[in-house]
């Protein structure tokens, strides 16, 4: 007989693990989370989008200015074969590879020179689109060597995820339509390029000049689309990666705001120690006008030191059963007037002065005090 074997396997909890503390991710990320991202450097931006502008930039500033450069590069090819028979007449040793190397030198750094302008404007527009894209932000945190990129599982995740696939597909998509469209405008230029043999060389330059530029500015066109949508893409994976679970925006806020429980506690121990101030100040006042069960106010006035009655206590059901009940031991003299007891209640508070308006009203609940006590 065959027992019967079970095979089992073991439970890893890890397999239902959530996506992070506290739940779900679903929540917008706070503006303190977004604050402390952006000063890591982490924030939503295309590099496709700058790569397009700035080729949109260069290629138009070539095609306005591409006569001067020809010009310019015309002339710096004339000064380059004019130095050499100077070179060879003078020079007892004639060419040697010191002197073509200073001709190649002084070439490419007056080639450089008129080139400037075009590079100085593809690094000012590169630099408009990476504020407007993500602000004006210094930060050196993302330089700084990170070990958990060395993590060769980490690296596995990276290469298989959603990112490196929308990624392989953004390549695929570049290469296609930048073939197409360059293929596409050579074709239409065709008749044009078979007339190179009969004309000049500042002609044959001229014209290749212009269909390369003209085909430049098609292929920057079709870059800049696929970089609005690379960047539309980044802005979205940003916020999916800067959501926060409930748990989170808890934590977030009793790290900032503090603990709500124990703020809570800290405000009902402020309100009792008030209460306890409020209750030894009420054997100083000369009289306390109540409600009479549901409110009671004490009043005091030195007409020496003070300019108006001041509100030593206020308060209503049980606290105001406490005022009464201390005024009784202090044989504190207890009125009852409704309106008066609920309008001081509601429009002063504890420590300051009756206001003119009821001046009259309560001087009047006081003479009845003083007459009492002479």
């Amino acid at each position: 007989m065959i027992e019967d074997r079970v095979l089992l396997l073991p439970l890893d909890l890890q397999w239902f693990a959530q996506d992070g503390p506290g739940g779900e991710k679903t929540e917008p990320a706070t503006a303190k989370k977004l604050k402390d991202a952006r000063e890591e450097g982490k924030v939503a931006k295309s590099q496709e989008l700058n790569s397009a502008a700035t080729l949109i930039a260069m290629f138009l500033s070539l095609k306005i200015f591409v006569s001067f450069l020809g010009e310019k590069f015309i002339s710096i090819f004339h000064w380059m074969y004019g130095m050499i028979p100077d070179i060879v007449a003078t020079s007892r040793d004639g060419l040697t590879v010191h002197t073509i190397s200073i001709i190649i030198k002084d070439t490419l750094l007056q080639m450089l020179v008129a080139m400037a302008p075009f590079l100085i404007i593809g690094f000012v527009v590169a630099l408009l689109i990476s504020i407007i894209q993500v602000g004006w932000q210094v930060s050196t945190k993302p330089m700084k060597p990170d070990f958990k990129k060395f993590n060769p599982i980490n690296g596995f995740k990276r290469i298989i995820s959603k990112e490196s696939i929308f990624n392989l597909i953004k390549s695929v998509l570049k290469i296609v339509l930048i073939f197409y469209v360059a293929f596409s405008n050579i074709r239409d230029q065709a008749n044009n390029l078979f007339i190179l043999y009969d004309i000049s060389l500042n002609q044959g330059i001229a014209l290749m000049g212009d269909i390369i530029i003209d085909t430049g500015l098609k292929i920057s066109i079709v870059y800049l689309v696929i970089g609005i949508i690379d960047y539309v893409y980044q802005k979205h994976k940003f916020n999916e990666e800067m959501k926060m679970t409930k748990q989170e925006i808890k934590d977030e806020y009793k790290n900032t705001e503090g603990d709500p429980q124990i703020k809570g506690q800290q405000r009902q121990r402020m309100r009792e120690a008030s209460q306890r101030r409020m209750m030894q100040d009420v054997p100083k006042a000369d009289v306390v006008i109540t409600n009479p069960t549901h409110i009671a106010v004490a009043i005091r006035y030195d007409a020496e030191t003070e300019t108006a009655p001041v509100l030593l206590a206020k308060g209503e059901d049980f606290l105001a059963q406490k005022i009464k009940e201390k005024a009784k031991e202090s044989n504190v003299e207890i009125v009852e007037n409704k309106k008066l007891a609920r309008m001081i209640y509601g429009t002063v508070d504890v420590g300051q002065e009756i206001p003119p308006e009821l001046y009259q009203a309560v001087a009047e609940v006081l003479a009845v005090i003083y007459a009492k006590r002479q």
